[in-house]
């Protein structure tokens, strides 16, 4: 289970591309999006390092 925080991610809009960003890497990934504290629950078997990245390639970077 990954737990990432996304300090870019603020509305619905967004939490649609993160999830669609971590789909195309897991396509049957499950995504827990927290609006309120920006954070996102992952549970996937992809790496870690590609869910990080493609989400930085949709423009949420994850905060170290």
């Amino acid at each position: 289970m990954l737990k990432l925080k996304l300090p870019d991610m603020t509305c619905g809009h967004c939490a649609g591309v993160v999830t669609k960003a971590v789909q195309d890497v897991d396509a049957d990934a499950r995504i827990d999006i927290d609006l309120a504290t920006q954070t996102v629950s992952i549970e996937t078997s992809a790496d870690s390092g590609k869910v990080a990245e493609a989400l930085d390639m949709a423009g949420y970077p994850v905060e170290a």
